[in-house]
């Protein structure tokens, strides 16, 4: 033992971390712990290794990161590329172009947040929306949600079934009810505000694309 402990001395003055002194000479940590614990130079070499460990993890780290930006702007380009060749298939679709001139109007303008969404209190514009996602750009009829925005006096259950006719989307995808607080003077929301949701970082790419390619056609 006494010949072990000198050894792992050794080792430890060389710089080595207790990890690969105790795989080198199959002795548990707990022990080299106790053997070095009163030597203030093992102390400094364990800093050291730390500094070292977290410069390499940060390194690392950055390298990962680099790496999944570049990988999820290549994926976003690929959306982008697509974009443009259905705008061409899709310009003079009147479905496509209420979609898109609806979204550049009243939609969500943060791509950041990856969610197609759109408010309104129309009816006949928010259905135009819900026909735009489904029949124009694909969207599952499962993937859209509805919330809906409520003064509290206004009855919930009608007006879940009121925006859930005219969506033609079940009220099981509906979300939790915001509530205006108190009652507007004059200005009376029937059913509410209603606001259709995707989420989906592909769509939104997509819709900015066709936003752009429209702008450019003036």
């Amino acid at each position: 033992m006494h010949s072990d402990k000198h050894i792992a001395i050794k080792l430890r003055r060389e710089g080595k971390s207790y990890n690969k002194i105790s795989l080198m000479l199959n002795i548990p940590k707990s022990t080299l712990a106790t053997w070095f614990s009163e030597l203030n130079w093992s102390q400094e070499i364990k800093k050291e290794l730390t500094r070292k460990a977290n410069y390499i993890a940060k390194k690392r780290l950055c390298i990962i990161n680099k790496a999944r930006r570049e990988s999820w702007e290549r994926w976003r380009e690929q959306a982008r590329i697509q974009a443009r060749k259905n705008f061409v298939k899709l310009k003079n679709n009147p479905l496509f172009i209420a979609g898109v001139m609806l979204y550049w109007g009243e939609g969500d303008s943060k791509i950041e947040n990856s969610i197609v969404r759109l408010s309104n209190t129309n009816p006949q514009l928010i259905k135009m929306f819900s026909l735009f996602l489904q029949k124009t750009c694909g969207v599952p009829k499962e993937k859209i949600k509805i919330a809906l925005i409520l003064y509290p006096d206004l009855n919930e259950g009608k007006c879940h079934q009121f925006w859930s006719q005219v969506t033609n989307i079940p009220s099981t995808q509906f979300r939790k009810t915001q509530y205006i607080k108190g009652r507007h003077p004059t200005k009376r929301l029937t059913n509410g505000i209603c606001m259709v949701n995707v989420s989906s970082r592909e769509l939104k790419e997509k819709i900015f694309v066709w936003i752009e390619k429209f702008y450019k056609l003036f």
